[in-house]
């Protein structure tokens, strides 16, 4: 690698990382919660928000329904958090939801969790950059025309902080994780004080109307409004899946650590959620698109309102009225950890991806770490899928929502369900009665984790299937067939690549080719290797393209005496490749037994467009032999001087490097050409 790329990138990403450092790459607890919690908690931004949009479809009326939904999300979100801790503590791998379902329920079922994981990674990507975006552009009004742009660009960022590596960008993110907590808890410690004083808190939105288009709702039409409701709020439980994947990156021991620092971000995250839901219920804020059904009109004029802030903005504002500052930090804060809510997705997809790769289900590219022991080639996929997905969707929250909470579910229900089974066969063979106890109260909280996030994998399909939940039934099975077909193929290579009886035997002979276009120093120190490799025998072939050139070459050929036999390949429609095929094949078919080594003469160059001035000949020739059963290719390398600036110093001449030039063809004598038996 050259110097200016090598310093470019060390300068962005830190200096290269060994292998025996992977051990100070380790998390402790007070780390790994803002590592992995951070999108869970972040939820608080855009959940609450989501469920005042669904039920303003119906009109005001549906509001009065808000603290119900919450307290069932919130039941939702602890037994999903109580279900995951018993995962953690049987399965540290890191595999998470996959390694659960593909040990208990088989490999179909790890495979479609593990591509309903991938899916939410990405919208985790999406949705919490998108909604940051959203936040910050309330307190700056100048970015929301170019929300896209602002973005992508913090996927950018995210995707080089982490490519740092994971300690780097965990104490990176810690702060900031912190910080939000910190300043949440002192809105609803505040707020819960003015309201014991007596403050009347009315948010800016609190006197207008909301309009859905399906006002007075009843019945069946009533109970499904609900619903979608709670599925929207449902997206505060994304991210916590997160932790189980993270297991690996957590210090010893790492089950207990992992489970502890799930009880943390169960307790937090119901406390934020519920305090944020609750004081938007009290302080009358509103929230409506009316691309999801409903208006927010102003009363006063009869115009719709299109530039309302986000809810948790609108909190903020009304509780801290009387004390800017707080305003500042919540607002500034939400932004901040929404764009780092992303990194639990980069550091879960990375981690699964490895976990597949090694299970032969993605690229085996993906299980290899970079220079800062990051799966470098996972996040950099991870950040392009997520903003091509910003790109597509115009950064807009309420669109990608619809889109979330389908792949998490269903990570959710079967990992449950394969937990069920794994205490079931435990449960079989352990004798020991306080063991049996503890395991009978984990199997019975799995089972009914597993009831409770099955029933809402329903409700979120059915409520949310034509919003644009239909593109992740897409993707889902698409991505599991995907996979299947790559460990179909990495199963077909292994069993052809297991040794046999035949594949040690010697070939009878080797017959060497040097494919020559003209005599100069590459072409003669292709002679000179293929003579050092002592094949049986030796021929250089050329094509006659033009008549002329293939004469002029004979001759020069034989007043240089090179003692190699020369054969000129005849070819009417002036072919390359194909001339050279037929004879390779012609070879072959007189002698099945023997191999052919085809010596190829090739240019190293320092610059793409030399390459594309070079070798194109020498790249077709090599791609059809490839092909060819017994038939070996060896490319006989000559360094152009443009080469010398990837090598950062000139190589010194090597032993047997400098030959003498080529005798004139009136000074050549019988055996003595410019290839010496020598040589």
């Amino acid at each position: 690698m050259s110097k200016v790329p090598d310093l470019a990138k060390r300068l962005l990403l830190g200096r290269a990382l060994s292998s025996s450092q992977q051990h100070e790459q380790l998390l402790p607890k007070r780390i790994a919660l803002p590592v992995f919690a951070s999108d869970a908690l972040s939820s608080v931004a855009y959940a609450p928000q989501e469920i005042l949009l669904a039920l303003g479809a119906g009109g005001l009326v549906m509001y009065h329904y808000t603290p119900w939904v919450a307290a069932a999300v919130v039941v939702i979100l602890l037994t999903v958090v109580a279900s995951y801790r018993q995962n953690v503590r049987a399965y540290q791998s890191g595999g998470g939801d996959f390694e659960v379902a593909t040990t208990n329920l088989g490999d179909n079922w790890g495979v479609l969790v593990a591509s309903a994981l991938l899916v939410d990674y990405v919208m985790t990507v999406a949705v919490s950059v998108s909604s940051g975006v959203e936040n910050l552009g309330a307190l700056l009004k100048f970015m929301q025309p170019h929300e896209v742009a602002v973005a992508i660009a913090m996927v950018v960022l995210l995707t080089l902080a982490n490519l740092r590596g994971l300690k780097e960008a965990g104490f990176a993110f810690a702060v900031p994780t912190y910080l939000f907590m910190f300043a949440i808890g002192s809105m609803l410690l505040w707020g819960g004080l003015r309201l014991v004083a007596g403050a009347d808190l009315q948010a800016e939105t609190a006197h207008y109307e909301i309009r859905g288009d399906e006002a007075d709702v009843a019945g069946f039409a009533l109970v499904f409004l609900l619903l979608r409701a709670f599925s929207s709020g449902c997206a505060a439980l994304t991210g916590v899946e997160a932790i189980s994947n993270g297991v690996p990156a957590f210090k010893k021991p790492k089950g207990d650590n992992a489970a502890k620092t799930l009880l943390m971000l169960g307790v937090v995250a119901m406390t934020m959620f519920g305090g944020v839901t609750a004081f938007a219920f009290i302080t009358d804020a509103k929230f409506a698109e009316p691309d999801q059904g409903s208006q927010l009109i102003d009363p006063s004029t009869g115009k719709a309102v299109q530039d309302a802030d986000p809810v948790i903005a609108q909190v903020a504002h009304t509780v801290f009225s009387n004390f800017t500052p707080g305003f500042a930090l919540v607002t500034a804060m939400t932004a901040l950890i929404l764009f780092l809510a992303a990194n639990t997705a980069f550091n879960g997809f990375p981690v699964l991806g490895s976990v597949l790769a090694q299970n032969r289900y993605l690229p085996r590219q993906l299980h290899t770490r970079g220079d800062r022991l990051a799966f470098s080639n996972g996040i950099i996929i991870l950040a392009t899928m997520a903003g091509l997905l910003i790109y597509a969707y115009d950064a807009s929250v309420s669109r990608l929502i619809p889109l979330y909470t389908v792949g998490v579910f269903v990570s959710f229900t079967v990992s449950q369900v394969g937990m069920v089974r794994h205490w079931n066969r435990l449960l079989a063979t352990e004798g020991d009665a306080a063991q049996r106890r503890r395991m009978k109260t984990s199997r019975g909280i799995n089972a009914f984790g597993a009831t409770l996030t099955g029933v809402v994998l329903i409700v979120v399909l059915i409520t949310k299937f034509a919003l644009g939940a239909y593109i992740v039934c897409i993707a889902m099975p698409v991505l599991f067939l995907l996979m299947r077909g790559i460990r179909r193929h990495y199963d077909r290579v292994a069993e052809e690549l297991v040794p046999s009886g035949e594949d040690v035997a010697l070939p009878a002979r080797n017959h060497g080719i040097v494919l020559v276009s003209k005599i100069h120093k590459p072409t003669l120190r292709a002679l000179a290797y293929a003579r050092a490799t002592r094949p049986s025998s030796l021929e250089a072939v050329t094509v006659a393209v033009d008549a002329q050139e293939s004469q002029r070459l004979q001759d020069e050929w034989d007043a240089l005496d090179i003692p190699v036999p020369l054969k000129i390949l005849d070819s009417p429609y002036r072919e390359i490749t194909r001339p050279v095929l037929a004879y390779v094949k012609g070879v072959r078919r007189k002698s099945p037994r023997d191999v052919v080594t085809v010596f190829i003469p090739e240019y190293i160059v320092g610059h793409w467009w030399e390459q594309l001035l070079h070798n194109q000949s020498a790249l077709r020739l090599k791609g059809r032999l490839l092909f060819q059963p017994g038939v070996m290719v060896t490319s006989v390398a000559w360094q152009l001087q443009s080469s010398d600036r990837l090598k950062g110093r000139q190589e010194p001449p090597g032993p047997g490097a400098s030959r003498r030039p080529p005798r004139a063809a009136a000074d050549a004598r019988p055996g003595g050409g410019s290839v010496s038996d020598r040589d």
